[in-house]
């Protein structure tokens, strides 16, 4: 017999539906996604950390979970992190019976034995228009039978970061091929230093692949007395004002010549390293197809974000300028520094939403090693 469940919301609304994985009740931040498939990769994202994610496409769970293999340090072959991040899941219909050559469990299965509290029959579309006209809120996943949490998790680097330097040994570069045939940009011999504010493991396993050595340090790190030659800083949860540390060593990077790049997280860092203020979005992108133009041509990506801020672009410093442009709402999803091999981007080029023509920004900074 199915097992009845509530969503509620911060403000009193609440949807019906049946219990999915745990049986335990949660309580977090709403945050949706809106692609068509990865949910064992968003699940593993770090940046969902203590959040309830909902998932808009209406079939969840029809090809099952991959293997959780470790390869190396601490790097998942086929996952994002070594764990689930959330603390719900939301989504429409769940299907028991899947199918894929790479599967290895149900995703009720995985829910299970990472105790991840999840609800189905909900309907996220409404849900994804409720949180989109009326703001982020906090919501609760109730089981039949139990109580409302006391307490709410909030997402935290602290929680998600390395916790002391990791290093990655490269592969040989010239094994490197995007799956669309063109070849990636590639190094040798060169040392990144990534901070990791809760890096997704596709990054890790991109760098490597590219001829790089990768030393992942965790988010508060002073690196700047070690021998590098660029800097990659990663997307990760929560609110700035947990990197305030982050901030000053990356204030120090920015006074050299060395590649910078960061992403997500990583790219409101360096922003706010280099003076540029920040605003709130009024609707979040939490899609894979935000189109984005690149300043300076008629270049459109379709890009997958998960970000509530942005840069206000007045505040941008003299020395710096727009890199990438959001085509839906004109806001700022890039910038570059006029002269330095610096720049950051609100999108992930790393993921595959189509071709993996996204991946430029980060070919452009291994060409700057």
């Amino acid at each position: 017999m199915k097992l009845k469940a509530t969503l509620r919301l911060e403000n009193g609304l609440e949807f019906q539906g049946y219990s999915l994985g745990c049986a335990q009740s949660v309580g977090g931040e709403l945050v949706i996604n809106t692609s068509m498939m990865g949910y064992p990769e968003q699940l593993t994202d770090p940046t969902y950390n203590h959040q309830i994610l909902c998932l808009t496409y209406p079939l969840i769970g029809n090809y099952g979970v991959p293997s959780e293999e470790l390869v190396g340090e601490k790097l998942s072959k086929n996952l994002e992190s070594e764990k689930i991040q959330p603390d719900g899941l939301v989504i429409f219909d769940y299907c028991e019976d899947y199918s894929n050559w790479e599967a290895v469990k149900s995703l009720e299965q995985w829910m299970i034995e990472q105790e991840l509290t999840g609800i189905y029959g909900i309907d996220t579309r409404e849900l994804a228009k409720v949180l989109r006209d009326k703001g982020p809120m906090k919501g609760y996943i109730i089981p039949e039978g139990a109580e409302v949490p006391e307490e709410i998790k909030e997402p935290s680097p602290a929680e998600v970061s390395c916790k002391e330097p990791i290093i990655y040994k490269a592969q040989p570069a010239q094994e490197v091929e995007n799956v669309n045939g063109s070849k990636a940009a590639v190094t040798s011999g060169k040392r990144i230093v990534l901070v990791d504010c809760g890096v997704r493991h596709s990054i890790l396993r991109g760098l490597i692949a590219r001829g790089a050595e990768v030393v992942r340090v965790p988010y508060d790190y002073d690196f700047t007395e070690m021998e590098y030659d660029g800097v990659f800083v990663s997307n990760g949860p929560g609110c700035l004002c947990n990197y305030e540390d982050t901030v000053e060593v990356l204030r120090k990077v920015l006074a050299g010549n060395k590649p910078v790049f960061g992403l997500g997280v990583g790219y409101h860092l360096i922003a706010k390293a280099a003076g540029c203020e920040m605003a709130r979005l009024a609707h979040p992108h939490r899609s894979s197809n935000q189109p984005v133009r690149r300043e300076g041509s008629n270049r459109t990506y379709i890009t997958a974000q998960n970000v509530y801020r942005t840069i206000k672009p007045e505040s941008i410093p003299s020395d710096w300028e727009v890199y990438y442009t959001n085509l839906n709402d004109g806001s700022v999803d890039g910038i570059r520094h006029k002269t330095k091999p610096f720049a950051g981007t609100q999108f992930n080029p790393e993921v595959c939403v189509g071709l993996t023509e996204n991946i430029t920004p980060i070919d452009e900074f291994i060409s700057k090693l």
